[in-house]
């Protein structure tokens, strides 16, 4: 496994802008975090189930920077998820909080859901059925 990639939130936005047909899964989760990691499998299973689809599942690791070679890298490496995945450098929650979603209060596990300039941000832990669902009703939803 490469370098566990360094994101900002800008990066994430502009990563956006670039995918315009894309449906981006954004689940924002920490090593410490027991629901975080119960739900993970669930993500690794959605990406499998919609390979053919234009589809990005991004583990968006909330972990101390410092903690990512010695923490999340080997957490992820053992794991082999088929999502990708990163760790994010805002340092302020205040702030970047907000511009996810105001009404996000800053639990996590948090997931949010872009396309086309739709956005929804899930505040719940998921399990792989219940991710199906809400992935299907956000793609499909005219």
């Amino acid at each position: 496994m490469p370098a566990l990639p360094e994101v900002s939130l800008a990066d994430l936005e502009q990563r956006f802008d670039q995918g315009r047909d894309t449906i981006f899964v954004v689940n924002f989760w920490a090593t410490w975090c027991r629901p975080c990691v119960e739900e993970l499998p669930s993500f690794d299973k959605l990406l499998r189930d919609q390979a053919k689809a234009p589809v990005v599942v991004l583990l968006v690791s909330l972990d101390p920077i410092s903690k990512k070679t010695t923490t999340v890298e080997p957490f992820l490496r053992k794991k082999g998820y088929a999502c990708e995945a990163s760790i994010l450098t805002e340092t302020k929650a205040h702030v970047w909080i907000d511009k996810v979603d105001p009404s996000w209060s800053g639990s996590i596990p948090a997931t949010w859901f872009v396309t086309k300039g739709r956005r929804r941000l899930y505040e719940q832990e998921f399990t792989a059925t219940t991710l199906d669902s809400v992935f299907v009703s956000f793609r499909d939803f005219k």
